[in-house]
């Protein structure tokens, strides 16, 4: 899915200095400390296999359709047993099921004749899996592997656009901006704080700016007023 940028956003195209994105980051910690992903998982492969459910599809419908799936198959040998098929049935409640489930097979397959049954823990590797891109391999690097990465999804790219802590026309832009001046203390848990941010306060069409904790950091000048001051 493509990524538009208005002229307001693309007319700054300076990233905030550092010491407001780092009070940006200070006020999300003070939030959340620990924020974790809201994909539910037992170990990396079923973590792997959830994240890559979760292209077009949100946390929530994920976990309903994994819920059933992780409980007849955790492990990609189990996984590669149940078949194409059954797999295809358990997750049609998601976008993109067909394909998805063809990944899910495939991914369990090479899993086991590549990687000795155990989730790579690299990059090159990961994306090598079939239905893994870079965002995905950022999640799972991120999550299962303790690594400082930053997977740009929708909401991260709104929030590094609109904040103004990452301008960019391209998820890439913008997560190569996030990991320039990311204050390194926040760099671990930077990404589950921009995605939560997104998706509950900085959200789309009117952003809660009236609950925002860093409005006065933010670049975004439309501030959204509270409800019954709205006209």
């Amino acid at each position: 899915m493509g990524h538009v940028l208005t002229k307001k956003t693309s007319s700054r195209s300076r990233p905030l200095t550092r010491a407001k994105t780092a009070a940006i980051y200070a006020h999300l910690q003070q939030l959340d400390p620990e924020p974790k992903t809201e994909l539910n998982y037992s170990n990396q492969f079923t973590l792997v296999v959830a994240v890559a459910l979760s292209a077009q599809a949100t946390d929530v419908g994920v976990n309903k359709a994994t819920k059933d799936l992780f409980a007849l198959a955790d492990n990609p040998k189990d996984m590669l047993e149940l078949g194409e098929d059954k797999v295809r049935d358990m997750i049609k409640t998601i976008g993109l099921f067909r394909n998805k489930a063809k990944n899910v097979i495939g991914l369990s397959k090479m899993i086991l004749e590549e990687f000795n049954g155990e989730v790579p823990q690299t990059e090159s590797e990961l994306t090598s899996l079939p239905g893994v891109g870079r965002k995905t391999a950022n999640v799972v690097l991120n999550v299962a592997f303790g690594q400082p990465t930053i997977a740009v999804d929708t909401h991260i790219f709104r929030v590094g656009n609109r904040t103004g802590m990452a301008p960019g026309k391209t998820p890439d832009q913008v997560e190569e901006v996030l990991l320039r001046v990311t204050p390194k203390e926040y760099l671990q848990h930077a990404h589950h704080w921009l995605i939560l941010h997104g998706r509950y306060t900085c959200v789309a069409r009117k952003p809660r700016c009236w609950l925002c904790r860093v409005s006065g950091v933010c670049r975004y000048k439309e501030k959204t007023p509270p409800p019954d001051e709205a006209i």
